[in-house]
């Protein structure tokens, strides 16, 4: 038997100190001391408060492109430390995370990478695309001390901005890490015991099986609620008038930042575009179900439907 509850003190000391069993140490402990946390907006700023609440004592710093934001993250989170400066954040790290929108990821890691380093410095980000993403950002950190290993925690709102920013965003929540040959045992141990700690459930794929996954339950979700709320409104917003909650629930999503989303949909292309000519297939299955007047068609439609829907696992 080989299980972690029956080593004794000394057995498990033994082990983590072989580098093949690292990745079990940093299951249990975490090792980071000082956190730089890249675009204070809904996700860099729940990050900063979860931080403080679960993992006291650990130092966090926030970069923010805009000395007006910088004012904002010392009133709203404080005893954080935030600058406008990379170089600055960047001091004695032991992990970035880079919570921008997608696009502007490499121009920031490439600043990064130019600073004054930790031996041991992680770079993860909170990216809802990781194939061309984690590909570039290992690049840009593979002639540095530092290593890039994405993450991406599936937690959000439509809302945005500091302002939203809550404690509890990752309770719960899917976090995704996508390892590559790359990527070391001991970091993979790091970023989920850093992510476990904030509540997240973990999940491992490589970054082209969480493009496809995340196409399907999140990018294609946020496209057909925008397709609703287009269809439903532009020829008369006044119908608004007259919606109740179900409209309200469908749509929800597509209030989303539309830069963000913009990115996101152009770097998961191919996949989206995948994801859609699959629900352009099924829209006209129900169109012609409609067309026919196939009742017995219809119903079974729906009640597919509705059987899958139930697979959903409660939250």
């Amino acid at each position: 038997m080989d299980c972690v509850s029956c080593w004794s003190a000394k057995d498990f000391l033994s082990r983590v100190c072989r580098l093949s069993d690292l990745s079990v140490f940093f299951h249990f402990v975490s090792v980071e001391r000082s956190i730089a946390i890249f675009s204070p907006g809904l996700l860099g700023g729940s990050l900063a408060k979860t931080i403080q609440q679960r993992m006291p004592g650990l130092a966090v710093r926030v970069w923010a492109r805009r000395e007006e934001a910088v004012d904002e993250v010392r009133r709203v989170l404080p005893g954080v430390i935030a600058s406008t400066e990379i170089s600055e954040v960047m001091v004695g790290a032991s992990l970035a995370v880079l919570c921008m929108p997608i696009q502007y990821m490499a121009g920031i890691a490439q600043q990064i990478a130019a600073c004054d380093l930790s031996d041991d410095l992680i770079v993860t980000d909170v990216g809802s695309v990781k194939g061309g993403v984690v590909g570039e950002l290992e690049a840009i950190f593979m002639p540095t001390k530092a290593s890039f290993l994405g993450s991406h925690p599936m937690a959000g709102s439509q809302r945005t901005g500091l302002a939203h920013a809550t404690g509890d965003l990752f309770h719960q929540a899917a976090c995704i890490l996508t390892p590559t040959a790359h990527t070391k045992p001991e970091h993979l141990g790091r970023m989920r015991t850093f992510w476990l700690k904030l509540g997240c459930r973990m999940q491992e794929m490589t970054p082209q099986q969480h493009d496809h996954c995340v196409a399907r339950i999140s990018h294609l979700p946020h496209t057909m609620a925008v397709l609703t709320t287009l269809a439903a409104l532009s020829e008369d917003a006044r119908v608004l008038d007259s919606s109740a909650g179900g409209f309200r629930d469908t749509t929800r999503v597509a209030g989303g930042d539309p830069e963000m989303w913009a990115g996101i949909l152009l770097q998961n292309r191919m996949e989206v575009m995948a994801a859609l000519e699959d629900a352009s297939s099924v829209m006209r299955e129900l169109l012609e179900m409609l067309q026919t007047m196939d009742e017995v068609a219809l119903r079974r439609f729906l009640a597919q439907a509705k059987a899958l829907r139930d697979l959903l696992p409660a939250v």
